[in-house]
């Protein structure tokens, strides 16, 4: 069943929920989900309505002029949304296939609602991998001397795909501040929990020394500054004396496989509002 999404953060003032009701029952619609949110420190409103569009008097293309007038009377920012519409999916990978397997397996079972148009990675080391799932794959060499030129090209490739999101997925290189600026709160990372705990490189054997009983990963939006754009999903799973350097590495991979996947799922069924450094995240 086809229906509308709008995605809504605004201040919060009396009558907010009752207009956006209002608008769509006038309309013929029928809501399926209203979830909404209010942040008391920042008086800020948030909402995320879904509902059928069988029956609903207007057009998909007026949707966003005619709940305008709405829109302005409470200074609204919003977003109107599509479920048939599959989002266009770029993934950026190093070496470690951990993550490109799992995502590439989501996506072509319909767990995942988007379309994966191509692969890119600094490496040749995972062509076969998107080769097995149909993906197109380009190796782009990426470095300290090239950086420039590689970005370029990469760009290039994501705006002839029309790409919509891009998931790093375990992309071992820093996007620049150009980069990132042209897909805002559109590009998801994934990386262990333990930053700044254990930064730089070996996080899991620095962990396995110290004997941590828990590890992490937590996905994120990039920003300009590394690993500190908003956090969309977070999780955890135990370990002990008696787990190896190995299982280290594997239940981290795991966690990993994991918070990223949801991340990506709450991300293409626009559960996931942005605002200033947080995020609101609708079940």
């Amino acid at each position: 069943m086809k229906r509308a999404v709008l995605l809504v953060s605004c201040p919060d003032r009396k009558g907010i929920v009752k207009e956006i009701a209002s608008f769509i029952a006038n309309n013929n619609g029928n809501i399926v989900h209203f979830d909404q949110h209010i942040d008391p420190n920042k008086e800020m409103f948030f909402a995320r309505v879904e509902w059928d569009l069988k029956g609903f008097k207007l057009s998909e293309e007026s949707i966003k002029e005619e709940f305008s007038s709405v829109a302005e009377k409470f200074s609204m920012n919003f977003s109107i949304h599509f479920t048939d519409y599959l989002q266009k999916v770029a993934i950026f990978v190093s070496k470690q296939g951990h993550c490109l397997y799992d995502l590439l397996q989501r996506f072509k079972s319909g767990e995942l609602n988007g379309r994966v148009e191509l692969v890119i990675s600094n490496h040749e080391d995972l062509r076969s991998v998107a080769e097995f799932f149909g993906v197109p794959y380009h190796h782009i060499p990426k470095h300290s001397s090239n950086k420039e030129f590689a970005e370029k090209k990469e760009l290039e490739l994501l705006k002839e795909k029309r790409i919509d999101l891009i998931v790093l997925a375990r992309y071992m290189q820093i996007l620049s501040k150009d980069f990132v600026s042209k897909y805002e709160n559109k590009i998801i990372n994934i990386h262990h929990s333990f930053l700044p705990a254990f930064p730089g490189a070996a996080p899991y054997r620095r962990a396995y020394e110290r004997g941590v009983k828990i590890l992490g990963a937590t996905s994120h939006y990039v920003t300009e500054t590394l690993d500190e754009g908003p956090i969309i999903e977070q999780d955890i799973i135990r370990v002990s004396h008696r787990d190896t350097l190995e299982d280290f590495i594997q239940k981290g991979k795991d966690i990993e496989r994991i918070v990223l996947a949801r991340a990506v799922r709450w991300h293409l069924e626009y559960k996931v509002l942005v605002c200033e450094n947080k995020t609101v995240v609708f079940s």
